[in-house]
């Protein structure tokens, strides 16, 4: 009969306090583990390919009209509005698979590896920076196939920019999902926060339409508003803006504040 030891809880924690090299190192590792995933599942990959198309077409060919006046006027306004959506959209997404994955005790044996606390988590959304790039690809596509083409670079630099700022919203859905009692009321959450934020702001049409309130909310609460205002602004003439540096020090803000607690979340439940 074999004894089976048990580690004390202060002795398993400490096992965990790595250095900055090795954390870095686990995290990459935990990354490539989470881009085989997709491999073996392309399937989890149509939030970033079909849905992008899908809302593109529709709204620019559903409401360009009413709103701009023509599909072309339209482009310039949708086309920033669509890749912030579908980066939100994305993290929100990434969220629940998550909660899944440690709804079924993968996590459980991560917890009791010689590793940094922070790479399973930081692995599995750091592999979703390929995610918002082939979002980006998609909707510059589509854009392109419908008469939107801003400068190359201009495009480069805007997924670029979504990229950073759907790395740090992630850890805010992490969060919420890791909080959350399943994978179900997970979901539900993600998009409690995830419409107010894609839908309640200048994604679609003009602030200027908007009722006072609602308007407001958009212009100065909604900090979406400000990352897509930015990205109009990169594509249009390649500026960087107040706007730009705001959404910047907003989704670092997001990331200070979630990325311990997000850790705190996953040490409880995981």
């Amino acid at each position: 009969m074999t004894n089976t030891a048990i580690i004390p809880a202060h002795k398993r924690d400490l096992k965990n306090h790595v250095g900055f090299g090795t954390a870095v190192k686990n995290t990459f590792t935990f990354t490539y583990r989470a881009l085989l995933k997709v491999a073996h599942n392309p399937e989890s990959l149509l939030d970033v390919t079909l849905m992008p198309i899908l809302f593109t077409l529709m709204f620019t060919y559903l409401f360009g009209g009413a709103i701009s006046g023509d599909i072309t006027s339209y482009l310039p306004i949708i086309i920033p509005g669509i890749l912030i959506q579908t980066c939100v959209t994305s993290c929100g997404n990434a969220g629940s698979q998550l909660r899944e994955d440690i709804d079924k005790s993968v996590f459980n044996r991560f917890k009791s590896m010689p590793i940094a606390r922070i790479s399973p988590l930081a692995g599995v959304l750091t592999a979703d920076l390929l995610r918002y790039a082939i979002a980006g690809a998609v909707v510059f596509t589509v854009g392109a196939a419908i008469g939107y083409r801003p400068g190359f670079l201009n495009v480069i630099a805007c997924i670029g920019f979504m990229m950073f700022v759907g790395w740090c919203l992630s850890w805010l859905f992490a969060f919420v999902a890791l909080t959350a009692k399943s994978v179900s009321s997970a979901s539900i959450y993600g998009m409690l926060i995830m419409f107010p934020l894609t839908f309640l702001s200048n994604a679609h049409v003009p602030t200027e339409t908007m009722p006072k309130a609602v308007r407001y909310f958009a212009e100065y609460i909604n900090p979406v508003s400000k990352a897509i205002t930015a990205a109009h602004e990169i594509l249009g003439n390649g500026a960087i803006s107040t706007d730009f540096w705001l959404a910047l020090i907003g989704s670092l803000a997001i990331f200070i504040v979630f990325v311990p607690l997000t850790l705190w979340a996953y040490k409880r439940n995981a």
